[in-house]
């Protein structure tokens, strides 16, 4: 089954240890239980008893360790997929624990980048005492504009520096270990990236800037004494370092949206399958199938698509860096999609969900963090925008990349090089996973992509229009949600090519369904927009599908797939 059952957890793992980390962190959730969970939730309880698990299990240690530095242990190693895993078991409980191990990854991103091995030895042994990082790079007055950063770091003439300046919304910065920190020279204006520790007498933990179990901390340093080997990297590196960083830690967010999602679909489910309402039960009526249908089949494209996505990740290279365009739609699209299945699931379980007692309530909260979060949805849309004339017009030639599940470290993550050249960047041609599928919704949805072509060719014969429209960030944000359909739909065949026992052509049909609704509603939004010509209106309209009905598929997809999940999966109490 794609969809995470705690309770039915068989999973294929590459090794005896990455299996025993999944199910002892299930088993103290559960041992935990949604009551106290939800208690601690409620009071904003810091989550030490779970950082004390990871401590003694050493799980920070062994999933967060490139093998270079686990001491030949091999069971250490910076394992993408693994970390898939965890990512999800975490939001599917709480968002919160999952915070803490997204801002250690955010805060390790730049040592692990760096070239001082001082800081890399130490920090491997601070993880194996259990310690937590931080990511010292937004600040108040500029966000994540780090073009504008004003922390200082001033040479003494001595070989030391001295840091002064505030950084603020940075998680974990009351208890990390070391904060890696973003600065900039006082002599040159170069870029610094440097680590500091929390509990020096010159660090300032602020205050908790949020309401929640989570620590997002406002710091300050007053001088802070900064030694060479303090440093880890200057000038363009510590640009790239920043840059890369994020492209690690932001492919997260979806995993997290994915296990929040799950966690409410059970719970959704299983209410409405056991509420009588006008002599019916309420997974009765016609609307509540589809709305939990739409909700389930939304829900295992976004798993299915951030799964191939890792893929990747982990086979990128300097030549093959086509994960620029797939890592940020993780981030973009799967967490807004995480929104629309909250959505739904809430218009089945009504007031249920505000519920204090529910694992809902908190969901329909926390959903809402994850598209806003290591950059807006429009930053990641920004960015995805400049491969969309490659993407259609010329593609490369790849090797195809099969399925990476196997236990080994991601070393390029960290050796990702300079973060220009984003335009060149080339990618295999969209038409080999969709010509691999011959079936109704697909063939509708690739007859939008076909008319989305002649939309961008017609676009670009129209100089005057092209200009206005280039500057136009509102017409390219809904340009850019048609490019990052076709793309899903890609990585979504792809995903089910590799792994055809968890997809059958049924649930593809139904997952194209939605597919070609999405592209439909986003034809008529770019229809709406003010700068759209008449020629871009007239193909919008041609875009407008709409999807083959075919109830009887729906009705099998409802019965065997959706509804089986009744009582599937509740957590202890």
């Amino acid at each position: 089954m794609i969809l995470l059952n705690p309770k039915k957890h068989n999973r294929y793992y590459p090794d005896q240890k990455s299996r025993e980390i999944m199910l002892k962190t299930i088993d103290f959730f559960e041992s935990k239980g949604k009551g106290k969970l939800k208690a601690d939730d409620h009071a904003r309880v810091w989550y030490a008893d779970f950082l004390d698990f990871v401590k003694k299990e050493k799980i920070f240690a062994t999933l967060l360790t490139p093998s270079t530095y686990g001491l030949e242990d091999p069971d250490f190693r910076w394992d993408t997929w693994r970390n898939c895993e965890f990512n999800e078991i975490l939001a599917f409980y709480a968002l919160h624990y999952w915070y803490t191990w997204q801002v250690s990854i955010l805060g390790l991103g730049p040592i692990w980048m760096s070239q001082n091995e001082e800081v890399k030895k130490k920090t491997a042994q601070l993880l194996r005492e259990g310690g937590i990082f931080a990511f010292g790079l937004s600040e108040k007055e500029h966000g994540a504009d780090i073009y504008s950063t004003e922390m200082k770091l001033a040479s003494q003439g001595d070989g030391t520096y001295r840091a002064s300046g505030r950084k603020y919304y940075i998680g974990n910065a009351n208890k990390a270990a070391l904060v890696s920190t973003l600065g900039k020279m006082t002599d040159s204006g170069e870029f610094v990236f440097f680590v500091v520790g929390t509990t020096h007498g010159k660090y300032e933990c602020v205050k908790n800037i949020v309401n929640v179990q989570s620590y997002v901390a406002e710091y300050a340093l007053h001088d802070y004494p900064i030694y060479e080997s303090d440093i880890l990297s200057k000038g363009q590196d510590a640009w790239d370092a920043a840059l890369n960083t994020v492209n690690v830690g932001k492919y997260n967010l979806g995993w997290a949206s994915i296990g929040i999602c799950t966690h409410a679909f059970y719970e959704a489910i299983n209410h409405a399958a056991n509420r009588v309402l006008y002599g019916k039960h309420v997974t009765d009526f016609p609307h509540i199938k589809q709305l939990l249908t739409d909700a389930y089949c939304r829900l295992v494209a976004m798993k299915a698509f951030a799964l191939r996505a890792s893929d990747y990740m982990r086979t990128a290279s300097a030549e093959d860096r086509r994960y620029l365009l797939y890592n940020p739609m993780v981030k973009m699209k799967v967490t807004t999609q995480g929104e629309e299945v909250i959505n739904l699931l809430w218009d089945v379980i009504a007031a249920k969900g505000f519920e204090k007692d529910t694992y809902f309530e908190i969901a329909t909260r926390d959903i809402r963090a994850l598209p806003k979060l290591e950059g807006t949805v429009h930053v990641n849309m920004a960015l995805i925008i400049k491969f969309m004339r490659n993407y259609f017009f010329d593609p490369g030639r790849f090797p195809d990349i099969p399925r990476v599940a196997e236990g080994k470290n991601d070393d390029f993550l960290f050796n990702q090089g300079p973060t220009k050249g984003l335009s060149k960047i080339q990618f295999h041609d969209y038409n080999l996973a969709y010509r691999s599928v011959d079936l109704p919704n697909v063939n509708l949805f690739k007859k939008q992509i076909e008319i989305l072509r002649e939309f961008l060719i017609a676009s670009a014969g129209d100089a005057a229009a092209a200009g206005e429209q280039a500057r136009d960030i509102d017409f390219l944000l809904t340009l850019g949600e048609l490019f990052t359909l076709v793309a899903y739909g890609q990585l979504f065949i792809e995903f089910r090519n590799l792994n055809r026992g968890e997809v059958s052509d049924e649930l593809l049909e139904q997952i194209f369904d939605f597919l070609v609704r999405d592209f439909a509603k986003y034809a008529l939004q770019l229809y709406s927009k003010v700068s759209s010509t008449p020629k871009q209106m007239e193909i919008s309209m041609k875009m407008i599908l709409k999807p083959v009905p075919d109830r009887a598929r729906f009705e099998r997809i409802w019965k065997n797939q959706v509804f089986a999940l009744v009582e599937d999966y509740r957590m202890n109490d």
